[in-house]
């Protein structure tokens, strides 16, 4: 259920949405559990929608192709891997199966996960606010910046599951149709198998967190605009963007405040000793993202005339 369904006024029926009725819906009170039971009820509704739905089902499809295509491939001698940023995880895959794992985040970073951050998070403020639904809810003084921080967190969350499903299905894949055993890393020492799989529970918990940085850009343009088509295409493009010029050498003073520019630095975690430096400073530059767009969502969605 969206915060938009929770608030409608008495006498008035307001629109629905995803085959929701706004009707008739109390708003939850102040307060920890009041909160809760909002981001409970937007949960629930972001992951009923089929669209939602599809792009999770995407999600399942793509490791399952990959891994499918890698193992048809490495008898004809197809393991050659290039010199994308992939290439160290595809040399290691035909010897530890865990290594799917890192491969497929390596990839679907590249687009597929940023595309499904991209339309949670955009079609979060300016979705309702197309639909009408908005201003029934800001009728209520249900308080704006609780109403934010819920979506949010529920865009996060739609995000860290992204990243957990991606990481699940690969390592089944990889399971199946690869060698499974102790984990060999990138700068060749092996750690035992249990080692191996928390270090792709941290390496799939750092791709989150930059999934929730692009989040916090997405909710920001969000509130700009009451069309989420034209919201989620400005978060896409600007992804995309990043992407192309934290690879143009000319560009490299401005690298490191790039957006995606520490996505892959999660190849820290697969080295001993685990390069500590570079996953801080990666950290350090999603709070900065997440804090300064924040910062704009919360001023442009605070001050904003919306109920009319």
């Amino acid at each position: 259920m969206s915060t938009a369904e929770l608030s409608a006024p008495r006498g008035d029926t307001p629109p629905t949405t995803d085959g929701v009725s706004l009707a008739g819906r109390a708003l939850p009170r102040n307060g920890l559990r009041g909160w809760m039971r909002l981001l409970g009820n937007e949960l629930r509704l972001m992951f009923r929608r089929w669209r939602n739905l599809a792009l999770l089902g995407v999600l399942v499809v793509l490791p399952v192709v990959l891994a499918i295509g890698l193992r048809v491939s490495m008898p004809h001698g197809g393991g050659g891997g290039g010199n994308g940023p992939g290439a160290s995880f595809f040399a290691q895959l035909a010897g530890n199966g865990v290594f799917l794992s890192f491969l497929a985040l390596t990839i679907l970073l590249t687009l597929v996960l940023p595309l499904v951050v991209a339309v949670v998070a955009g079609d979060s403020i300016a979705g309702e606010a197309g639909l009408g639904t908005l201003r029934y809810l800001l009728t209520v003084p249900a308080g704006r910046t609780r109403l934010l921080s819920v979506k949010y967190v529920a865009v996060v969350i739609f995000g860290l599951a992204a990243c957990l499903l991606v990481s699940a299905v690969s390592l089944i894949m990889g399971a199946i149709l690869f060698p499974i055993g102790p984990v060999t890393l990138l700068s060749g020492t092996t750690v035992s198998l249990a080692d191996g799989l928390l270090r792709l529970l941290y390496v799939t918990l750092y791709v989150a967190a930059g999934m929730a940085a692009l989040a916090a850009i997405g909710l920001a343009i969000s509130t700009l605009t009451e069309h989420p088509i034209g919201a989620i295409a400005a978060v896409l493009v600007l992804a995309v963007a990043s992407e192309v010029a934290d690879n143009v050498a000319q560009f490299a003073v401005i690298h490191p405040y790039l957006p995606t520019h520490f996505w892959l630095s999660f190849d820290s975690l697969l080295r001993a000793p685990i390069d500590t430096t570079t996953l801080l400073h990666g950290l350090l530059s999603f709070a900065a993202y997440i804090v300064i767009f924040g910062s704009i969502a919360w001023a442009r969605f605070t001050s904003a005339d919306v109920t009319s």
